[in-house]
């Protein structure tokens, strides 16, 4: 019966979202044509986002607002539970978000076109230290736009939903553009929808966002005990409730 339904959810969702994807990524087109960096753009990204919550009867709660200055930028670290993390947290920040992506999303007609316009930054795997370059200059230019950078340092999506080590690149990222971190942690994605899977269940995500932590300083020898940190501040976010998420699934 849960099966049923998943598919029956996901069937409305694909069925509603993706043309509206469409229409999105045609308006980011169209709208840097006459201004690159208009404000518009994120307040379609945020409503593309939004779409996706509603056609999936995703709730979204947000918690911790307050920690969050619309007019600073930030690098932005989550935990990373399923392929609907990146529509809830465009969702849920009142910040312009921009993201790391891997290079085949950029492939994708016309998405992949409003990626690049819109200022997501490439992230080609086989590359290797050119890669690095390449993020760290887009990164920069990011924030030189007054734009946040947000980053999942676990690298990929747990299987099993149990949180992997963080990677340093993130970090060291931070560091390099000066930007402070802000650690958020989203609990109830892999619930509405698991990796592997096309079942989409509707549910509550709660994306939980916390104190920003200054980079002002850092030397590069204290990046592994910031890394250890932000985890360790995620992990007790996510620990309890992915027990009961995992005992609803």
């Amino acid at each position: 019966m849960k099966n049923l339904l998943g598919g029956l959810r996901a069937g409305v969702t694909f069925a509603v979202a993706i043309p509206y994807t469409a229409v999105a990524a045609l308006a980011v087109v169209t709208i840097t044509l006459v201004r690159p960096t208009s404000s518009g753009l994120d307040r379609v990204a945020r409503a593309w986002g939004r779409m996706w919550c509603w056609a999936a009867g995703v709730k979204l709660v947000v918690e911790g607002l307050e920690h969050i200055d619309s007019n600073s930028s930030y690098v932005i670290v989550s935990n990373h539970q399923s392929a609907f993390d990146i529509f809830a947290h465009f969702a849920a920040l009142p910040v312009p978000i921009r993201f790391l992506a891997k290079a085949e999303l950029f492939k994708i007609p016309l998405f992949g076109l409003a990626m690049r316009r819109i200022g997501m930054v490439e992230v080609d795997r086989g590359a290797g230290r050119a890669a690095h370059q390449a993020i760290n200059e887009g990164a920069r230019r990011t924030m030189d736009r007054g734009w946040s950078l947000m980053i999942y340092p676990e690298g990929t999506r747990p299987r099993d939903g149990v949180m992997l080590p963080f990677k340093k690149g993130a970090f060291s990222i931070a560091r390099n553009v000066r930007a402070p971190v802000l650690p958020t942690a989203i609990v109830g994605s892999r619930a509405v929808w698991k990796p592997k899977t096309k079942l989409i269940r509707s549910g509550q995500v709660t994306v939980k966002i916390m104190p920003p932590i200054s980079t002002d300083g850092l030397m590069i020898y204290e990046l592994e005990g910031l890394k250890n940190r932000v985890h360790a501040m995620v992990a007790e976010q996510v620990g309890p409730a992915l027990l009961v998420q995992e005992a609803r699934s």
